[in-house]
């Protein structure tokens, strides 16, 4: 069987057509061939990795109901704690020694079935959108190996795309599932604030957890073994009428979709990126939705507010020595310490306003919004070295990636990074969806209906 996508791989061990044992073997093999080139995982335990297998294939041994993704092996990406396991944030500054708790996303794993293995590779402490760090290197696209598989969640994507495993953990404060996901491929589902429970909310809650897949089906079902609601988290979304796996190849009804054809706040776009989002808008057209060009505001002031609260999210890391991080990092932290009270309050007022004007447009104007993942495509590797040459700056290059995908972690909408495009040096260039409030139900049975129609799934880079 192949192990390339989690819902089948599941099935499989459920029917004892194959063990999660072989099914983890499977997959570290995978890592020993790729992974020299890809430098996708950082860290493994193949012993503990194993032991865990085994241990979910006795209880498929003994019958009895199983969870949802019982003995599906997921890597961690390396921003979150696991008990037991080191958590560096790829930052030399990181405290020494394990985890002592898992993050509520990793209990939900777990609970879920899956057999935690590995940890991924981001960058220090996951603000910037290329998986590039001093401590373990820079992650390759397995597409083009001389380019960035994205970030944050670069080493996550890196790893499903190379075919290391069927799917992998990831988080997304400013676009950090969509963008690797589009730089490699794959299918990135952000869910909406408060969708899924966390200990902290970084960013007000701006930040949220997810995964990378190769399909639609995958992503919600995941979605639904992650979600709250809890009632001890600060934000909770409303609970779906149903599960979100059972929107996969619902009816979807004539949908308004909006679409994006220019970045905005007058930044270029890529050639490639927008003949995906045509491409998007003709498929969707032919499936026989309302399709119609709109324009997007985003003034400056949210932008700078923004970053404010970005800085700011240092704080969420304990026990760090600053001074071992990298230039770019020591920069945003001085930055995060000149901010006093009223004016991260003033920044958070700001983003709070500039949410119910933009979200406000759904149901109104249009009910989908159809954008660029990303304005420009994966860059070379390498981002790191400019970035560390100017670390007061913004860089571009971060920019160019975030640009039509922070905003939505603003208003805390639901949005999904699909890979319909293919550009004409072989690379992929994804699409985003962005959903009204709490419409991850919608995006999933647009989205879904987009794959039947187009799929990508079989896609793969030769390594």
């Amino acid at each position: 069987m192949d192990p390339s996508t989690a819902l089948p791989t599941a099935a499989a061990i459920r029917a004892k057509e194959v063990s999660p044992l072989e099914v983890l073997d499977a997959c570290l093999a995978e890592v020993d061939r790729t992974n020299d080139r890809v430098n996708a995982v950082i860290w493994r335990d193949d012993e503990q990795h194993r032991a865990d297998a085994r241990v979910a294939g006795e209880a498929v041994a003994r019958g009895g109901e199983l969870a949802p993704f019982h003995g599906v092996p997921i890597p961690v990406k390396d921003l979150t704690p696991v008990a037991g396991w080191p958590t560096t944030y790829g930052s030399w500054g990181a405290p020494e020694g394990p985890a002592v708790e898992d993050e509520l996303v990793v209990g939900a794993l777990r609970r879920a079935g899956f057999v935690l293995a590995g940890r991924t590779n981001t960058p220090e402490f996951g603000p910037i959108t290329v998986a590039e760090n001093l401590r373990y290197g820079p992650s390759r696209n397995p597409w083009d190996l001389d380019r960035s598989p994205g970030g944050s969640s670069g080493g996550a994507a890196a790893a499903v795309a190379a075919g290391m495993f069927p799917l992998a953990h990831a988080n997304d404060g400013g676009g950090s599932i969509r963008i690797p996901a589009s730089c490699c491929g794959l299918v990135g589902l952000k869910p909406s604030r408060g969708r899924v429970p966390g200990r902290v909310f970084s960013w007000e809650g701006a930040a949220v957890e997810g995964v990378v897949t190769r399909t639609v089906a995958d992503a919600a079902a995941v979605l639904d073994v992650l979600r709250g609601p809890d009632p001890l988290c600060w934000y909770n979304a409303p609970a779906p009428s149903r599960p979100y796996v059972d929107e996969v190849g619902a009816p979807v009804g004539v949908l308004r979709v909006g679409v994006l054809e220019q970045a905005p706040l007058g930044m270029p776009l890529d050639p490639e990126c927008l003949a995906a989002v045509q491409y998007a808008a003709r498929a969707l057209s032919d499936l026989g939705h309302a399709v119609e060009v709109v324009s997007l505001d985003i003034p400056g002031e949210s932008l700078e507010a923004f970053l404010a609260t970005v800085n700011s999210g240092l704080a969420d890391y304990p026990d760090i020595d600053w001074s071992r991080t990298e230039p770019h990092i020591q920069a945003n932290h001085r930055k995060a310490q000149a901010i006093d009270s009223l004016t991260y309050v003033n920044a958070v007022h700001t983003l709070q306003l500039y949410s119910r004007v933009t979200a406000g447009r759904w149901g109104r104007d249009f009910d989908v919004l159809l954008t660029p993942t990303l304005a420009i495509l994966p860059p070379p590797v390498g981002t790191l070295t400019a970035i560390h040459a100017a670390p007061e700056d913004l860089d571009l290059t971060v920019f160019s990636m975030a640009l039509f995908n922070a905003f939505f972690n603003v208003t805390g909408q639901p949005g999904i990074s699909l890979p319909m495009h293919v550009s004409e040096g072989g690379l992929p260039v994804g699409v985003q969806l962005v959903g009204g409030p709490w419409q991850e139900d919608l995006l999933v049975r647009l989205a879904s209906q987009l794959e039947q129609a187009h799929p990508w799934a079989d896609r793969r880079p030769t390594l």
